[in-house]
């Protein structure tokens, strides 16, 4: 299972909020990753909607894409998401996780009766108490944009193989790091 295992996750949301509350960089001044998970590629783009990079070949959840993702079905969120933590001593190499499920989506799932109201609440008291959200209701977590660690860049070409996360090359997912940090905002589309 792609799971990270590391501390930092509540130690990289608060980062992102004495940032942003600090009179740190806004986000809206900030580059933006976009992935697409039709023609699986991944830019990204300045705050003028100007492409930086483009990193193409990227795999997704071998479940495909989904509006809804639900633990276990191996399917990549489509959504707008942030950058929560980075482990940068994962078994992929370096892991952006994301900040999923968000309180929108949690909100469609109960809707749509896939998640509890329970877990509903869980959600959306993390997000305004500004901490990662759980990552063990009906709808998963863990889900990242990461490298391939020592798996085979063979595999990253020929097959959507992940969990639900965006893989890139090793290389990839390093050159990448030079443009996100907590608090970047990934589209995933």
């Amino acid at each position: 299972m792609e799971r990270w295992l590391g501390w930092g996750r509540s130690a990289g949301l608060a980062l992102l909020l004495s940032i942003a509350g600090a009179g740190g960089v806004r986000a809206a001044e900030q580059p933006f990753v976009v992935v697409d998970t039709h023609r699986l590629t991944l830019t990204v783009r300045s705050p003028h909607d100007r492409i930086i990079a483009r990193f193409d070949n990227v795999a997704i959840g071998s479940g495909g894409v989904s509006d809804l993702h639900l633990r276990g079905d191996d399917t990549t969120p489509r959504g707008r998401f942030r950058v929560a933590w980075i482990d940068r001593h994962s078994r992929f190499g370096l892991f952006f996780g994301l900040d999923y499920p968000t309180p929108a989506i949690a909100r469609r799932a109960y809707l749509d009766g896939r998640l509890d109201r329970s877990g509903l609440d869980a959600i959306v008291n993390a997000f305004r108490r500004d901490r990662l959200p759980p990552q063990d209701t009906a709808l998963g977590g863990d889900i990242g944009i990461h490298g391939l660690g020592s798996g085979s860049p063979l595999v990253q070409q020929l097959v959507n193989w992940t969990d639900g996360c965006i893989a890139l090359t090793n290389a990839q997912v390093w050159r990448l790091a030079r443009w996100v940090h907590v608090g970047t905002v990934v589209i995933v589309r």
